[in-house]
């Protein structure tokens, strides 16, 4: 077996791309083979209240295939499935079903913390048990489980004598969609999530124009596909969302587009220090490939389905979590007020600076602060290829008395949020692990903010193929040991696996608010939120930092702004979910402010969440109940189009009596030419009363509802 960290030459990344053109040969070969499909090969498995169904079937060739309907619709035609090694043959063809199970499973499990307490978990499962009728006599079963929201399928490869050490370079999944779908999409980067969403037809999507980006540290997009979760509407309403459930210990996967026959198959992150993507020994299982299906856009994000197709919590009793709001010295240095080294004079993690910092937190009882170039290293970072060694996590600059910030916050009663910036130099971190969360435990800090600027070192490998997989998987681990929450920058996406690592807390993986601060092309269009609530939002908690109150940036940025409104960063505390919430902007935006009233009061962790409307790319309202108090708060936010919302509040206790606040925009608010506007209203209602939302373009409103 080739060593896993080996070096990899040109020639082997040519075997990849001969693989994927297989691939999609093999695949192809699909339709023509139907005509010789017995019916009686068909397996079905339907979802609990039997409006979605999933038809397996083995074709003449021996190739398993499926098919999704939705009550009469075919949502996803016909498509092969198979795999592809390093050293040994296909796993395409030839095979023949050898054991046929369903089961189904219902239950209701409690989120330590989340979109809400108990959840669902209802599904029929089919067990389709596959093996070769010659050559190695390979074997494996194709599960599937099937929710009313949603499906999710995934390979299981028991233990076995011709399989043992796998090395695969392609796991061939196809998806056959029945239309040219209106899709929002980023493009298949093996490095980063952090491009802008497009909004296309499927025949449209092109990725490889995206790969020179000049605000991106790193991007590496090598083929025609699409980033999940991927979103997209048929032309008769219904949408679908494609992504995959608990990623352990195996490669991300990206979506290749054939934008001629309207079909998607699974092209996994690799690296260029071995010729296959993801090694593995038997018994292995891959991760979940999954497809909501929902016809109200909403109910996207009311789905559970990435939770619930992962396994229950491994950490036991997890009482030490507390969803937090938090500020940060961090965005002065985004706007160039202060740095994160000392060069320039213009340090901001100074023990000075902290405690003011600490002092405005205390005072408005926001949680927590997160200190970002506290330690020392920072100056060799930005512009050197030789990042190894350059940071320790442990050696503050001399300005950043650890001992006194600590002991002051306390003091406060302010929770302090590590900071681990690696700068992708991942095996510097990794031996320096334990000493950096020593110091934490050390210092009793329970939150931990990583990230991993740059172009991984070692060379050869990306964010999200399975080398580094298993990197951020050692690190959510080691936090665990020591009590930490983790919020982890540049990641892996989300996969669902902070049910069974609840200190899996938070991630950023998209364009995050930094952009507005320094990007060259504008920043977020006010699309780019409404989009991100039905994309990436699907797979789990963002980390996106709103709250900024001074939208222009001035005097600091005055080329760069944030593109919505000042009700809208309001709005966001609702609609953009994180059990770490960051309240981001500048202390002294805040001070004396009316509308801070809101950041002030909105809740982090719920006891459920409602969308009450929403349209892709368009606008979205969300509800959601405050655990243990009772107070909603509802969020409500739009694109560069002003519209008028009527909100039913059928969702309040009718017993209970609210203190009602909407922080809406103003009558002359527009995201470009007076962001700022807004007006403040108290309203007497009841869960019987409507209420009518101005949202102004780029705009939006917040709602506190506080029981009395």
């Amino acid at each position: 077996m080739k060593n896993p960290l080996g070096e990899q030459s040109i020639e082997s990344s040519k075997k990849n791309i001969m693989n994927s053109k297989k691939g999609w040969i093999l695949g192809g070969l699909i339709l023509l083979l139907l005509s010789g499909c017995s019916q009686d090969n068909r397996l079905r498995v339907v979802s609990p209240d039997r409006n979605l169904r999933v038809d397996v079937v083995l074709l003449d060739n021996g190739q398993v295939a499926y098919s999704v309907r939705y009550k009469r619709q075919v949502i996803i035609d016909t498509s092969g499935m198979g795999f592809t090694f390093q050293d040994a043959p296909p796993l395409q063809a030839g095979l023949e079903i050898t054991g046929v199970s369903h089961s189904s499973f219902s239950e209701v499990w409690e989120m330590p913390w989340g979109e809400q307490r108990h959840v669902k978990n209802h599904y029929n499962a089919m067990r389709v048990e596959l093996a070769e009728t010659e050559g190695l006599m390979r074997r494996f079963d194709l599960v599937f489980r099937v929710y009313d929201d949603g499906l999710g399928f995934r390979f299981e490869f028991p233990e076995q004598e011709n399989m043992t050490d796998v090395l695969i370079t392609e796991e061939n999944t196809f998806f056959q969609l029945t239309g040219d779908h209106l899709v929002w999409w980023t493009p298949g980067d093996w490095d980063i999530y952090e491009h802008l969403y497009n909004t296309t037809r499927f025949s449209e999507i092109d990725a490889i124009s995206k790969r020179n980006h000049p605000n991106l540290a790193q991007t590496y997009i090598p083929v025609n596909a699409v980033n999940t979760p991927v979103t997209m509407r048929t032309d008769k309403g219904l949408h679908l969302s494609f992504h995959e459930a608990a990623l352990i210990d195996y490669a991300g996967i990206t979506l290749e587009i054939d934008s001629i026959n309207l079909r998607m198959r699974s092209n996994l992150v690799g690296t260029e220090r071995a010729d296959y993507k993801v090694i593995q020994r038997t018994p292995f299982n891959t991760p979940w490939r999954t497809i909501q299906v929902a016809e109200r856009a909403g109910d996207l994000i009311e789905s559970r389905l990435m939770v619930n197709l992962n396994e229950p919590n491994k950490l036991g009793d997890v009482s030490w979590l507390k969803p937090t709001k938090y500020m940060g010295i961090w965005w002065e240095m985004h706007i160039g007020k202060s740095t994160w080294g000392m060069e320039g004079g213009k340090h901001g993690a100074t023990t000075e600076n902290a405690k003011y910092y600490i002092d405005f937190v205390a005072e408005h009882d926001l949680g927590a602060l997160l200190i970002e170039g506290w330690y020392t290293g920072w100056e060799n970072w930005i512009g050197h290829d030789d990042r190894e060694g350059i940071f320790d996590f442990v050696t503050p600059y001399p300005d950043f008395d650890l001992d006194e910030v600590t002991s002051y916050a306390k003091e406060k009663g302010v929770r302090l949020v590590m900071h681990h910036e690696t700068s992708s130099a991942v095996t510097t971190y990794e031996e320096q692990l334990d000493t950096a969360f020593a110091l934490m435990s050390h210092y009793n800090y329970d939150m931990v903010k990583t990230g991993y600027v740059g172009t991984i070192i070692p060379r050869g490998e990306y964010h999200h193929g399975q080398w580094m997989v298993n990197h951020y998987q050692r690190v959510i681990d080691k936090a665990a040991e020591h009590g930490v929450m983790v919020n982890i920058h540049e990641p892996i996406m989300a996969t669902g696996l902070r049910r069974t690592y609840p200190n899996d807390a938070t991630r950023e993986g998209l364009r995050g608010q930094e952009f507005n601060a320094w990007a060259t092309d504008g920043g977020n269009p006010p699309e780019h939120l409404p989009i991100v609530a039905f994309t990436r939002m699907l797979a789990g908690p963002i980390d996106y930092t709103p709250g900024i109150f001074n939208i222009k940036i001035d005097p600091y940025r005055p080329d760069n702004r944030v593109n919505t409104t000042l009700a809208q960063q309001l709005a966001l505390y609702v609609v953009i979910y994180s059990p770490m919430q960051m309240v981001a902007d500048l202390p002294k935006y805040y001070k004396g402010h009316p509308a801070f009233q809101f950041i002030k009061d909105v809740g982090v962790d719920w006891e459920q969440s409602i969308v009450l409307n929403g349209e892709v790319g368009e606008y979205v309202t969300i509800a959601r109940e405050e655990r243990d108090t009772g107070n909603w708060f509802l969020g409500s936010i739009t694109n560069e189009e002003g519209r008028e919302l009527t909100i039913r509040t059928d969702f309040l206790d009718p017993d209970k009596q609210y203190k009602v606040t909407l922080y809406a925009d103003g009558e002359d608010t527009h995201w470009e030419t007076y962001p700022t506007g807004y007006q403040i209203k108290e309203l007497d209602l009841n869960n019987q009363s409507e209420i009518r939302l101005r949202l102004a373009p780029g705009g939006g409103a917040a709602i506190s509802f506080m029981i009395q």
